[in-house]
């Protein structure tokens, strides 16, 4: 009998569809309630990843679960020293591109992927927008952006347009996999 045999193999499980989700906050539901058990949370966010193919899921030992997004695969939090962090508490990286879309949400596209900004902190990030003469940004301003006009800058990233239903088909993410 070999080392590897002595083991038993994990059991065939079939796949959860429709029992988790990610709201637009960074909050896991179960079938739409809030979790709230602490140890629960941190299990679901260790355990959070991408599939080839963009689905997210969280592993349970053999078991899928798959993850229904509300918008993105992640839900980006301003630190107080003006960095993102994940709502999994990861930091975020480098900001690649920062986007508007035509309702107005924030997203960042970052190292780690891309990520709605969390509507708590839409008054932070636009207190560091700035106009490219330096001046803050006015609410006209993000308006231009919106509309593919204008220049708006973020910590020195230009915010660009961004149709809400292109974001999973530009970052490459499924936001409701099969069955969810």
């Amino acid at each position: 009998m070999s080392a590897a045999s002595s083991f038993p193999e994990w059991p065939s499980v079939p796949a959860c569809y429709g029992w988790l989700s990610l709201d637009r906050r960074g909050a896991w539901r179960l079938r739409g309630d809030p979790v709230r058990h602490a140890g629960l949370n941190a299990f679901i966010a260790a355990n959070y990843e991408a599939e080839q193919g963009g689905a997210w899921v969280v592993r349970n030992g053999p078991q899928k679960v798959y993850v229904a997004l509300d918008y993105t695969p992640w839900v980006m939090r301003l630190d107080g020293d003006g960095r993102l962090r994940t709502h999994t508490g990861r930091r975020a990286g480098e900001v690649l591109a920062a986007h508007l879309d035509e309702q107005g949400n924030v997203l960042f596209a970052t190292t780690v992927g891309v990520g709605l900004l969390d509507d708590r902190d839409l008054a932070d990030f636009l207190a560091q927008c700035r106009l490219s003469n330096g001046l803050p940004a006015d609410e006209e301003a993000l308006f231009a952006v919106m509309a593919g006009e204008g220049r708006v800058l973020w910590n020195g990233v230009t915010l660009t347009p961004i149709a809400a239903e292109d974001v999973p088909v530009r970052y490459q993410f499924d936001p409701a996999p099969a069955g969810s």
